[in-house]
């Protein structure tokens, strides 16, 4: 909803009464439905309206790393948690098992050197210490995925990867050094110094990644912010990216370490303290609320009005007659689907505080709250204006019925800021020229009109 600002009420009611009044036409019949009226200056604001939702400065998910049961939970919700600060912890035997394996099997290969055997066997050895890398690492990317907290899952993820080059580079010394032991170019001796390095590096990166997975069994708040136990709300609900604007959840670049705390009392979690939990399952979300954005789904029609540092008025469903303040910070490049089937491209702005008429402080939003913004995109003061209803469209110009000695003259004109109630003028008309502001389709050139 468009609300002209008040300076220009008073400047349209004061100082153009007189000359943007209606006149009925007083030739009779259908005349009687035009109406007349001027060109005159006034402060013009053009408003964009744009359905927005409510969104938080940052938030992360934190799941379970792996199978296993909620050991403790130190939290409740709605409490607010520091980054880095401990908030549950999971038990799951059968990660810190793997460990235990990676490390003994670490452990064996560290006195391990260089052995007898025939060129078969080096090769045998060599496949099915591929082999067995090759699974590790699968099954190793398949854990992570299930990991929902993005930042962690990418930790993972590139640890997972760092892994793996570091193993292929082993493996290819090691395959290269069995080659030239076929050829006769090398002994059996290098070949296999080539290859158990080749295996203490697949067992080392086996050891890391059992370790990350049972550091991240102890969760910590990624950022500093307010506890909702489990992930988002279901169903209808908006994602986390949504409730950020963003294309990714802020949080911390490192993995949650750090020692387990005991529950307190008058814990209610969506996963009861001692229930089970398999890897990936949302455990709880820390929601960052210390500055509160908008989310806006401008129309490709208007898209290129809207620049940073634009302001806007902001109205929410769930704040009836209360106002709040935002500034445009960015305009995606690339479109999205709105939900009226066209294309928008997504802004980003900043919320201020919010107001009702009467002066009272209005209350504090909501990430995923509904809202519409009125972005004053462009304005002008002391301009040529007509009342909008005045300018229409014949074969993709802008014109109006400009009354000349009486009579209708279909003239072109050229607009500037687009107000809801009147339009800037910058060529065709002057001010005080009279002009058709009702019934523009009941006229016709030359047609007689009251002076």
């Amino acid at each position: 909803m468009h609300r002209v600002p008040p300076r220009v009420q008073l400047t349209v009611f004061v100082g153009l009464l007189s000359i943007v009044s209606l006149t009925a036409a007083s030739c009779g019949g259908e005349d009687d439905d035009i109406g007349l009226g001027s060109a005159g200056r006034a402060d013009v604001v053009e408003v964009v309206d744009a359905p927005a939702t409510i969104t938080a400065r940052a938030a992360a998910t934190l799941t379970a790393a792996a199978d296993g049961t909620l050991a403790t939970l130190a939290v409740k919700p709605g409490d607010t948690v520091a980054a880095g600060q401990v908030l549950a912890v999971i038990d799951s035997p059968a990660a810190r098992q793997r460990l235990a394996a990676a490390g003994e099997a670490l452990d064996a290969l560290k006195g391990a050197g260089g052995g007898g055997g025939g060129v078969k066997n080096l090769s045998a050895t060599q496949k099915k210490t591929d082999d067995a890398a090759a699974k590790a690492f699968n099954e190793a990317r398949k854990a992570a995925e299930k990991v929902g907290d993005p930042t962690v899952r990418q930790v993972l993820l590139t640890q997972i990867d760092l892994a793996e080059k570091t193993y292929q580079e082993a493996a290819a010394s090691s395959r290269a050094l069995i080659a030239s032991v076929q050829r006769g170019l090398a002994s059996v001796n290098e070949a296999m110094s080539a290859l158990t390095a080749a295996q203490r590096a697949q067992a080392q990166s086996a050891y890391d990644l059992a370790s990350s997975t049972v550091d991240a069994l102890t969760l910590k708040a990624p950022v500093a912010g307010i506890v909702q136990l489990g992930g988002t709300s279901a169903g209808s609900a908006p994602s986390i990216t949504e409730l950020l604007g963003a294309s990714a959840a802020g949080a911390s670049g490192a993995l949650p370490t750090g020692a387990p705390q005991q529950a307190g009392p008058g814990i209610d979690p969506a996963i009861p303290v001692g229930g089970q939990v398999s890897a990936g399952a949302a455990i709880l979300t820390v929601v960052d609320v210390s500055q509160l954005g908008l989310l806006a789904e401008i129309d490709e029609t208007d898209v290129l009005l809207v620049q940073p540092g634009v302001t806007a008025r902001v109205e929410l469903d769930a704040a009836p007659g209360a106002t709040y303040e935002a500034t445009v910070q960015s305009a995606d490049v690339l479109p999205t689907t709105s939900a009226r089937g066209g294309v928008s491209y997504r802004t980003r702005l900043t919320l201020g505080a919010g107001k009702y008429d009467d002066g009272r402080v209005a209350p504090t939003p909501r990430p995923g709250m509904n809202a519409v913004a009125h972005l004053q995109v462009r304005s002008i003061r002391d301009a040529v204006t007509v009342p909008a209803a005045a300018v229409f469209n014949v074969g993709g110009k802008d014109v109006v019925w400009l009354v000349r000695d009486g009579k209708a003259v279909q003239t072109p004109v050229t607009v500037g800021v687009s107000g809801q109630d009147r339009v800037q003028v910058l060529g065709g008309l002057s001010d005080g020229d009279r002009v058709v502001v009702r019934g523009t389709d009941k006229v016709k050139q030359g047609m007689e009109l009251p002076r």
